[in-house]
């Protein structure tokens, strides 16, 4: 029994033993939990306000009140900061550019003041705002629907007070005298509750795009893009680390075969594992979940496939620095986890601290992500995914014209 114990423990140190000789599997060991904690504390928002939306009005009316309106959106402050809540682009008539800056990004939503507005109003009928959306968001939507609301109701309760006011000091008499037995001062009983009035004008809700999308169809597109560009990294660092292990991969080198054909083989293999995967998905989120693709298909394959060519150069370069299998897959948790979280496919960027936002916007899954939502969720063309597609190039130029060479150069040593 004492003997099975000391050879138990010979075998444990011997393991630690390499394990911490093995300096890059020791470093990814150290890193990971420190994302982990870093991540899971400062990731989720630590409240509900939002400050600098960008918020498109349309001004279809030079009317008063609509200019109130607009100042005082323009003009509202977050708590005691000087911070703008809204950042106002104005657009006089041109709706449908105000639409394409939406399905950009640009914009967060769109209020649209109609013709006729305020003289509506002063015929004494009920005005009608119109903010539309942005879908591919439905968390930020929501809260910045509750903000306008809030907002546009106190300015017509404002209104309406203002206008009883004027009609009782001009057409209700203020000194008649109360009925006989009532104990009611004359002065209340003379003056009706102002805010019993009905709202001067209210604010409807609409998207961008017909029907109603449930909050799948904002998850769907990260989880697609997540899931392919994962599987290309974990798979193409398993795939040569694999072979380094087993020793096939020197059986590759001293073919007859140019060494670049062998890294373009293996990524093209990684590659149309992941797409096949993606598609796995994607029917599964159009026929189990509902999703419906308003964009162009061949669009979102395009665009999964840029999101692959954007992490192939990375995925090469740890499969070539890493020299054990397991080695190879810790870098890869390490790298790839943080970006499930960071990348916005669950919780919105925006909601996130200032310099969280940072670290997401250096992730080109970010970009993948949020160009598949504008065409799956917005049917948004090729036109308004310009910055999205040259970051996704970009990067994996980048990537790709460093990794390459350092592959040849320690698999040749």
């Amino acid at each position: 029994m004492i003997q099975a114990f000391k050879n138990t423990l010979q075998i444990a140190g011997k393991d630690l033993l390499d394990f911490f000789r093995n300096r890059m599997e020791l470093v990814a060991f150290i890193i990971m939990p420190i994302f982990m904690m870093v991540m899971t504390g400062y990731i989720f928002p630590s409240g509900t306000s939002l400050k600098n939306i960008a918020l498109g009005v349309v001004e279809n009316d030079k009317g008063e009140i609509s200019q109130n309106i607009v100042t005082v959106l323009e003009n509202m402050k977050l708590g005691d900061k000087n911070d703008s809540i809204f950042l106002l682009e104005r657009q006089p008539g041109n709706l449908e550019g105000a639409k394409e800056e939406l399905k950009r990004g640009n914009l967060n939503a769109i209020l649209i003041i109609p013709e006729g507005f305020s003289s509506n109003m002063e015929r004494g009928q009920q005005g009608i705002l119109t903010l539309i959306i942005d879908q591919s968001n439905p968390q930020i939507s929501s809260i910045l629907t509750g903000i306008i609301e809030r907002i546009i109701d106190g300015l017509a309760s404002k209104v309406a007070i203002e206008k009883l006011v004027g009609m009782m000091a001009t057409e209700l008499p203020t000194d008649k005298p109360a009925p006989r037995g009532s104990t009611i001062a004359p002065s209340l009983q003379s003056q009706p509750n102002p805010q019993a009035l009905i709202k001067p004008f209210i604010i409807k809700t609409e998207g961008l795009v017909p029907g109603e999308q449930n909050y799948f169809q904002f998850m769907a597109p990260g989880i697609i893009a997540m899931v392919v560009v994962m599987a290309v990294m974990i798979g193409l660092a398993a795939s040569i680390s694999r072979e380094k292990e087993l020793g096939t991969l020197d059986g590759i080198l001293v073919a007859p075969i140019p060494r670049l054909c062998i890294i373009l083989g293996k990524a093209l293999s990684q590659t149309t594992r992941g797409l096949l995967q993606g598609s796995i998905v994607l029917l599964l989120s159009i026929f189990l979940f509902g999703v419906k693709i308003y964009g162009s298909i061949p669009l979102v394959v395009l665009l999964l496939f840029l999101g692959v060519f954007s992490f192939i150069g990375l995925g090469i370069l740890i499969s070539a620095l890493a020299a054990e299998q397991e080695t190879a897959m810790m870098i890869m948790m390490t790298l790839t986890f943080p970006m499930i979280f960071l990348s916005g496919v669950f919780f919105p960027i925006e909601q996130m601290p200032g310099f969280m936002q940072i670290i997401s916007r250096i992730l080109p899954l970010t970009y993948a992500i949020e160009a598949l939502r504008k065409v799956i969720i917005l049917g948004a063309g090729i036109s308004s995914l310009g910055k999205e597609l040259i970051i996704l190039i970009t990067f994996g130029t980048i990537t790709l014209a460093i990794a390459v060479p350092t592959f040849k150069r320690i698999i040749t040593r």
